[in-house]
């Protein structure tokens, strides 16, 4: 099992949308990006974690935890473009904000904060997974 971080705009599809959907589920489109498009279609797997990060909010935030569901296939109507399905699995009780992830040590080599990194799925190593699990959780 592997661990990712999955980045959205709350404003176009938030935690809550994914939460709302049926079954909880819905496929992860839109990913204009080929790196990150061949993450889709060829490292994520049914099982793997997944981080849902909202982006372009403020502050920036890990809001919850959802699961792939469905492996990478092409998303409706396109050929080029991959998607997967995640399912949620549950809100952390406290955002995880974009600054406590950057002030962690435990973070310090997470892509989310290094320089130049911008791509909308991104791998998470099951400690980082952990401990921003763990941040999200604290009273």
């Amino acid at each position: 099992m592997k661990h990712w971080l999955l980045k959205t705009e709350p404003e176009t599809f938030s935690f809550d949308d994914l939460w709302n959907a049926p079954k909880r589920t819905t496929g992860w489109n839109g990913v204009r990006n080929y790196q990150a498009r061949n993450t889709l279609r060829d490292a994520m797997k049914r099982g793997d974690k997944v981080l849902i990060y909202h982006s372009n909010a403020d502050p920036p935030a890990v809001i919850g935890i959802a699961e792939v569901v469905r492996e990478g296939y092409p998303e409706p109507g396109q050929e080029t473009w991959f998607q997967v399905d995640v399912k949620a699995l549950r809100k952390l009780p406290k955002p995880v904000p974009l600054p406590l992830i950057r002030e962690t040590r435990a973070l310090a080599k997470m892509a989310l904060v290094q320089r130049g990194q911008r791509l909308s799925v991104q791998p998470v190593t099951p400690q980082e997974f952990d401990t921003i699990v763990a941040l999200g959780s604290e009273a």
